[in-house]
């Protein structure tokens, strides 16, 4: 069977048991491409079939297994981030001989020099140049940083076309970089609502995790971890105001006990006192008992001061639990009219906003009514029809500009 494309896609982060959401990217892309293109016997194309080489590290090598047969595995066991990833992955590229490379992450090596397409989903590291977002010493900082500038240019400005995964992700690479617009290709992120998320409105036969946290209704909820840019010491802050109109809420934050938690911690124990005890760090918690926390939160917040696309709130959206969101950056984009908007700096409005969505029952279930409609926007295979679009247009036409 003849060949029309030979693309690679850098799966090494393949799976969210290693980057949450980085990694669900590239395994709902995989899958979804192997059900978008079709396999050789299937193809229209003349006779001919693209062919995907899937570069795997050895602890994710077993997690994915080819359902097409144009769909191969190919061991690249270089860590990401690293000098052998700089330096060993161009050579395997270029022994495999592809016709384009899909890097889903800026960590294009520097010297790769064949045609790729490579997705940005944000530039914190630029608007947020923090040393507070960083274990690292100062100078060790300051190393980490500028390398991260180098590759990245590097990248946006050597891709075939760039991928963003929101219109302001777009924007900040036009404003950063100096890109022309039409190199790059606005592609949302996919949202699945599991057979857990399905059954939302059914009655909640177990609360393990209520109990084992002493969890009482009504909560606030915030998952995720806790970096600067995600604006967690605000909504303490904004806690402790609300908590004055209502005694009894509680405040959960789910989240992998690390350094930055442990920052956290210690600022809500300086700022809460006696309220302390109302602020749960639950660390990390199973998809099972994360959906029991989504099914009995009253309003799940996102103070958020920058990000990419914005998943979390989806997720809380396809549990029918109504949204306060920040309005920074791509987040009203994104949610469009299914969430209640504050400005993530006026602690005030924070406060407000929490309180209105407790307060207002026509308005709780209107928000949580737009927001199940606004995640059926968000479709993975359309991510992935969208992206094979990209793949197929650079390499019938070249270059977009």
């Amino acid at each position: 069977m003849a060949i029309n494309m030979r693309i690679a896609i850098d799966a090494r982060l393949y799976g969210p048991a290693k980057n949450k959401g980085l990694g669900r990217y590239v395994e709902q892309l995989v899958k979804n491409l192997e059900l978008v293109d079709p396999e050789p016997e299937q193809s229209s194309v003349q006779g001919k079939s693209n062919e995907y080489i899937i570069l795997l590290r050895k602890d994710n090598w077993d997690e994915y297994q080819p359902r097409s047969l144009n769909f191969k595995k190919v061991l690249a066991d270089y860590k990401w981030y690293s000098l052998t990833e700089q330096i060993f992955l161009p050579i395997k590229l270029w022994r495999l001989k592809v016709d384009l490379v899909h890097f889903p992450h800026f960590n294009v090596p520097l010297l790769y020099r064949g045609k790729f397409v490579v997705t940005i989903h944000d530039l914190i590291m630029y608007k947020f140049p923090n040393e507070r977002a960083t274990t690292r010493n100062k100078f060790l900082y300051k190393i980490k940083y500028w390398l991260h500038g180098v590759v990245v240019k590097s990248a946006v400005k050597r891709a075939e076309q760039i991928i963003a995964v929101s219109k302001h992700t777009k924007r900040d690479l036009v404003k950063e970089f100096g890109i022309v617009e039409n190199k790059i290709s606005v592609i949302y992120l996919g949202y699945e609502v599991s057979q857990e998320q399905e059954t939302r409105n059914k009655k909640q036969e177990t609360n393990e995790v209520l109990i084992k946290f002493n969890i009482r209704k009504p909560y606030l909820l915030y998952v995720g971890n806790a970096y600067p840019h995600k604006n967690l010491e605000r909504l303490i802050k904004a806690f402790e105001s609300v908590r004055l109109k209502y005694p009894n809420l509680q405040l959960m934050l789910v989240g992998k006990d690390d350094y930055f938690y442990e920052q956290l911690k210690q600022f809500s124990n300086l700022t809460m006192k006696q309220w302390n005890n109302e602020v749960i760090f639950t660390n990390h918690i199973s998809n099972g008992g994360l959906t029991e926390l989504y099914k009995n939160a009253s309003v799940y917040v996102f103070p958020s001061l920058y990000e990419g696309f914005g998943l979390p709130g989806l997720e809380a959206m396809s549990y029918g639990l109504p949204v306060a969101s920040s309005k920074a950056s791509c987040l009203p984009e994104i949610y469009g009219e299914a969430a209640l908007y504050f400005k993530p700096t006026d602690i005030n409005d924070m406060t407000e906003k929490i309180c209105q969505i407790i307060e207002d029952e026509s308005l709780r279930e209107e928000l949580i009514n737009k927001g199940l409609e606004q995640i059926k926007k968000y479709s993975w295979e359309g991510c992935a029809r969208q992206t094979l679009e990209t793949y197929a247009h650079l390499l019938n036409h070249g270059k977009a500009v």
